[in-house]
């Protein structure tokens, strides 16, 4: 058994709120309402923007090549393809760049984010 599976295991009551969410499956229904997915792309977008902060951290505390590399692996996956998507996707919408990262982080974002980010610069 993985460890993902055994912490899923671990946890099977919140795995099963967090999958059977309503937002998830009407997400993977393709019945959200546009506006939630919308405000949902632009704070993940948001999200990535500090997620890659964090994967930058990662390659500046690495402590061999092959934990630098993977840091910087990380930070090229989300600068380069996962906020690409989102921009691309966005621009649907008559979204730039400039307006995803002008958009204000909603307070789990920030807190989940700025969480990571403190954990990443306290640890080694």
């Amino acid at each position: 058994m993985t460890l993902f599976d055994r912490l899923v295991e671990a946890s099977a009551d919140d795995w099963r709120a967090y999958v059977e969410h309503p937002f998830v499956e009407t997400m993977a229904a393709g019945t959200l309402p546009e506006v939630a997915f919308r405000h949902y792309l632009v704070q993940d977008y948001l999200f990535l923007i500090q997620f890659a902060r964090a994967y930058a951290l990662a390659a500046y505390k690495g402590r061999t090549m092959e934990e630098m590399r993977y840091g910087l692996d990380g930070l090229r996956a989300i600068l380069d393809g996962e906020m690409a998507l989102h921009v691309k996707y966005c621009a649907g919408w008559g979204l730039t760049p400039a307006d995803l990262e002008a958009a204000d982080e909603d307070m789990p974002t920030t807190a989940y984010t700025r969480f990571v980010l403190d954990w990443g610069v306290r640890g080694r």
